[in-house]
């Protein structure tokens, strides 16, 4: 089953521009799935107002593939039955999985995401180092030819590579590509795809950030080649998996919005925030502990357990975070998971 045939306008709303959170993992203290918590993070995205949440990514841990956990599809799944039940809003949450891996492994990724009834397969390209520009686009057309595919440029000092131009010219050529993902934490990077994707003449292919140190300026950013304009219509981000309800209501703020004083001010303050939970003095070694520790603070976590247990936040990173919360107090949505936690953990 194609995940596209679940709603027939989702397509649209991945256009229009939605928020979509990169879903975190929920563990036990002795890193297990909690399955518990796991569903209550997805509640609280949901109760947020996403327009979509990403599953089985970076934010997700991409160990969960790994047969000593064996969680990629049970993570998958409990994502899928709780967004099951808000399948017929008149504004669906869209659905969208990772996948990664050599060819082989990546369509194996895209069937079951299809048969769980996903929208689309953010694809990461990771795993393919040293393929040439052919080598990747044939094995985005393999996955592809299976389900709608949302492209990834991932920033290499968290495992992605640099991909040309003349890649992502080709890439926007696919008839099944849906959207970008643009997460190089690149300006020139960045631009690449944007360009790209405007020479194609692919109107129909949304762009969407994932430069979680650039967010509100990649927003509100016109960008015009030839004549020809555009706009990043969305986010797709780690960052947006905590604090979630105030960047729903951000986004919808500054989509159209110009860059003023106060929008610039705005994106200080949220790439200040994002230097702490994701760790930047550190290399990003910490980013994903970062994000748990957030959950944790406002209960939707018990700890900030990662399958990995040499992951954990860094030296000064709690402190960092402290700061920040107490720095931004705007930003955070504490209150609103406060009066309904409850509810999303029953």
């Amino acid at each position: 089953m194609n995940g596209s045939t679940i709603v027939s306008d989702w397509r649209s709303q991945l256009r229009q521009g939605v928020a979509i959170p990169a879903h975190p993992l929920a563990l036990t203290k002795n890193r297990k799935l909690d399955e518990r918590r796991q569903r209550a993070l997805t509640r609280y995205y949901i109760a947020a107002g996403v327009g979509g949440l990403a599953i089985g990514v970076h934010t997700t841990q991409f160990a969960i593939r790994d047969p000593r956990h064996g969680l990629f599809k049970p993570v998958l799944e409990l994502a899928s039955e709780e967004l099951q039940r808000y399948a017929n809003r008149a504004d669906p949450v869209v659905r969208i999985g990772g996948v990664c891996g050599e060819t082989r492994q990546a369509m194996q990724e895209a069937s079951l995401l299809a048969d769980l009834r996903y929208n689309a397969a953010l694809l990461s390209l990771a795993s393919l180092k040293h393929a040439n520009d052919e080598q990747l686009l044939q094995h985005c057309r393999e996955v592809a030819s299976i389900m709608p595919v949302i492209g990834f440029y991932l920033q290499p000092s968290v495992g992605g590579r640099v991909l040309s131009y003349s890649f992502w010219r080709q890439f926007a050529e696919i008839e099944n590509v849906v959207a970008i993902k643009i997460a190089p934490f690149n300006r020139y990077q960045t631009l690449d795809v944007v360009r790209s994707v405007m020479a194609a003449g692919r109107d129909d292919i949304a762009l969407y950030t994932g430069n979680d140190d650039n967010i509100v300026a990649d927003l509100v950013t016109t960008f015009r080649f030839d004549g020809v304009e555009r706009r990043i219509v969305g986010g797709l981000l780690g960052h947006w998996a905590v604090w979630t309800k105030g960047a729903v209501e951000m986004l919808a703020e500054v989509q159209g919005a110009s860059l003023t004083s106060d929008v610039l001010r705005l994106g200080v303050e949220i790439t200040d925030c994002n230097a702490a939970f994701f760790d930047s003095a550190n290399g990003f070694r910490g980013c994903i502990a970062g994000l748990h520790e957030v959950l944790r603070r406002q209960g939707l976590f018990e700890g900030i357990w990662c399958l990995d247990e040499t992951e954990t936040l860094s030296v000064g990173q709690h402190e960092e975070i402290d700061r920040v919360y107490a720095a931004y107090p705007h930003l955070n949505d504490d209150l609103f998971v406060a009066s309904h936690l409850d509810t999303w953990l029953a």
